[in-house]
């Protein structure tokens, strides 16, 4: 099977690739990136052919493309690729206006090719274990959730509103918020937030609080917050406690990890070993493609996703509740 890639400019582009790569049944042909010198330096890296013109990979006889631009950039090139007949995993958030998402989900259906959102948090073990135990019934019935996504200040593009659509809050309440749907099958009915630039020098915000209202009378709590210094061990974490009646289950979906203390680094770092969740995430949506069946994490996911982000933008504005009904 044959994928290219569009835009380097995420931080999981690198990932992605890699994970290509170790996929013998893929051929990784190519990379376009709006940044030339971007684009040539890891094509020549990764061993991949280097387009100058978007067009030019889309006229290939790829199936596929992975976007990882800029999110103010998803619905553009993800309408292009659809246009051009190949499925598209584009990086979270979906987009960051509902028009957008709803005009990619539109696209990708008419001209009949699978969007697959990137929520690699999906496919960590200890998660799809937690999921397990939730569906088992073993906690009774669900009361409350209490999550965070918390991470290091990624930088660059990411603290730019008009290219990332928000700061902190934008960039890690739709992963939990994926998490919490996928899992317990609940939907969000209202939203509270406050959130600010407290920590870092940067155009958008840095940290947020949320409180949602879930249905079932279920509320959940979130803290989305770029919190983690660069002396932290790793870039951040997801966390969730979730509360039943008959029980409690607490989940850390990169708990699995070595404590590594390196010199050359002049501090401490966790390594992973509990599973190479973008990996999984890449081969599943492969696999869609390949055998013509629906993809797990769909363009809707995406969308419900960013509307509790949006949700939440709106309710710090207000300094009230917001519905979702209303974002919509």
């Amino acid at each position: 099977m044959k994928v290219g890639m569009i835009s380097f400019a995420h931080l999981h582009a690198t990932s992605y690739a890699s994970a290509l790569l170790e996929m013998p049944w893929v051929e990784f042909v190519g990379i376009y990136d709006e940044d030339n010198d971007r684009a040539k330096e890891w094509a020549s890296k990764l061993g991949v052919k280097h387009f100058e013109k978007l067009d030019d990979l889309l006229k290939t006889d790829i199936e596929a493309v992975i976007i990882c631009s800029t999110n103010a950039d998803h619905c553009h090139y993800t309408v292009k690729a659809a246009e051009a007949g190949k499925h598209v995993l584009v990086e979270k958030p979906i987009a960051t206006t509902i028009e957008d998402a709803n005009k990619m989900i539109e696209t990708c259906k008419k001209n009949n090719v699978k969007l697959q959102i990137a929520f690699p948090v999906r496919y960590m073990p200890a998660v799809i274990e937690a999921k397990n135990i939730v569906q088992s019934g073993k906690l009774g019935r669900i009361l409350a959730i209490k999550g965070t996504n918390h991470g290091s200040m990624p930088g660059g593009w990411f603290t730019e509103k008009d290219k990332a659509g928000g700061g902190a809050v934008m960039d890690h309440t739709v992963h939990v918020v994926d998490i919490i749907r996928w899992m317990f099958g609940f939907e969000f009915k209202e939203v509270y937030a406050e959130y600010d630039r407290l920590i870092h020098d940067i155009e958008t915000d840095d940290c947020g609080l949320l409180t949602m209202e879930l249905t079932n009378n279920v509320f959940a709590t979130l803290d989305t917050s770029w919190n983690r210094p660069t002396a932290y061990p790793t870039w951040g974490d997801v966390t969730m406690t979730i509360v039943g009646t008959n029980g409690v289950l607490e989940l850390d979906a990169y708990g699995q990890k070595f404590d590594i203390y390196n010199n050359d680094v002049k501090k401490a770092q966790w390594e992973h070993w509990g599973g190479n969740s973008d990996y999984f995430l890449v081969k599943d949506f492969l696999e869609a493609c390949k055998n013509d069946t629906p993809v797990k994490v769909t363009g809707e996911d995406g969308l419900r996703a960013l509307e509790v982000a949006l949700a939440a933008y709106e309710s710090g504005k207000k300094k009230m509740p917001v519905k979702i009904e209303d974002i919509r």
